[in-house]
């Protein structure tokens, strides 16, 4: 039988944890496996939720052209079944747009000009070489900068050479980082003093004309605003919403099975139903401890006499307690100690009453005769 984890009330094969893993890249590989169980309870829980709701969904295209996933179109369809959002108002959408004056504005453009000198070969006498012509070339232009563009024509190694090594209208993002903090230094008609290294080579910038953006007038961003406000809602909701469900799971100690093919199914153990018939859960597990263990059950009457309460009582309080404190780990290690067993439900609540009870060990004495 292959080993298990129980991740958010929802027991996983850990074959499936390990190959859902590769999606979900992380700095450590136990990481990575925690997000793969995260995901895997979170798709199981809201699978079985569609299967409660009655839900079925056509599958649609994202985006990118590509189709869901029949499991996918049911995630989908519960969420748009179970989370609403209220639509932000204007009033919301003002605060957002005042808050963030910048925020909303065009880009800057830039109007700029380069000669480029590359490099000759790979090597750093190649760079300095073609930085000592960068060098030479801006103290001629520092004299004569209306040479510029003839200038361009025959030195720079880019094909903005035709043009007069104009580079055009410009947003931010459309050069080299390192080339547009040069021209960030610049004024508009200034040539930079210093050459600026890029991957393609030593750049000569000249800065033409600098447009600054303007702030963009509410009415035309109030749809954006909204948008991105009724997102961050819903996101906020689905968290809260996949929340809930997972501590509804936990709270059910094992409330779904997930097998090495993906198949969602209710839960191998439930001590929400042995808490709910405890009497009868107790003359079961009496009887069953007496032939399985004979040792534990002899303690659990000896503890149970002790405190002045009966042997259902006693169970039932240790269940009681575990089911309370219990984490995901010791889930999984109750679990694992029922796998296998004819009855799960019994072999879980031995387990827990042998985490709970040292059973006394026989002693002996040894007689020394004279």
């Amino acid at each position: 039988m292959s080993a298990v984890i129980v991740v958010d009330g929802v027991e996983l094969p850990e074959s499936l944890v390990a190959e859902e893993a590769q999606n979900h890249p992380g700095p450590t590989i136990e990481a990575a496996r925690n997000a793969a169980g995260h995901a895997l309870a979170i798709k199981a829980l809201l699978l079985d939720r569609a299967h409660q709701l009655g839900l079925t969904a056509e599958t649609e295209l994202d985006e990118d052209g590509r189709e869901e996933t029949p499991e996918e179109a049911l995630v989908r369809a519960v969420l748009d079944e179970e989370i609403t959002v209220e639509r932000p108002d204007e009033s919301e959408c003002r605060r957002v747009y005042d808050g963030a004056p910048d925020r909303f504005r065009t880009p800057r453009l830039t109007q700029a000009s380069h000669i480029l000198c590359a490099p000759k070969g790979d090597d750093e006498t190649a760079w300095a070489d073609a930085r000592a012509v960068a060098l030479v070339a801006i103290a001629e232009l520092a004299d004569h900068p209306s040479r510029f563009a003839a200038m361009a024509a025959t030195l720079s190694d880019c094909p903005s050479k035709g043009v007069g090594g104009s580079l055009g209208q410009l947003s931010p993002g459309d050069l080299a980082p390192e080339v547009e903090a040069g021209l960030d230094r610049l004024l508009a008609g200034e040539t930079a003093t210093e050459p600026v290294r890029s991957r393609f080579g030593w750049h000569i910038l000249r800065l033409d004309r600098r447009i600054e953006g303007q702030r963009l007038p509410f009415e035309h961003v109030q749809p954006q605003i909204s948008l991105h406000l009724e997102s961050r809602a819903w996101t906020a909701a689905a968290t809260r919403y996949v929340s809930g469900l997972a501590a509804e799971a936990r709270e059910r100690g094992v409330a779904l099975t997930v097998t090495v093919d993906g198949a969602v199914s209710n839960g191998a153990l439930s001590l929400g139903d042995l808490l709910n018939n405890q009497t009868a859960v107790a003359a079961r597990l009496e009887t069953w401890l007496d032939a399985a263990d004979p040792a534990l059950a002899t303690r659990a009457r000896q503890v149970a006499e002790a405190a002045g309460i009966g042997f259902a009582t006693f169970v039932q309080r240790e269940i009681s307690n575990f089911a309370q404190g219990a984490g995901d780990e010791s889930w999984t290690r109750l679990i694992s100690a029922a796998q296998g067993s004819g009855d799960p439900a019994l072999a879980c609540v031995q387990a827990i009453l042998k985490s709970k009870l040292t059973v006394q060990k026989k002693t002996f004495t040894l007689i020394q005769r004279n």
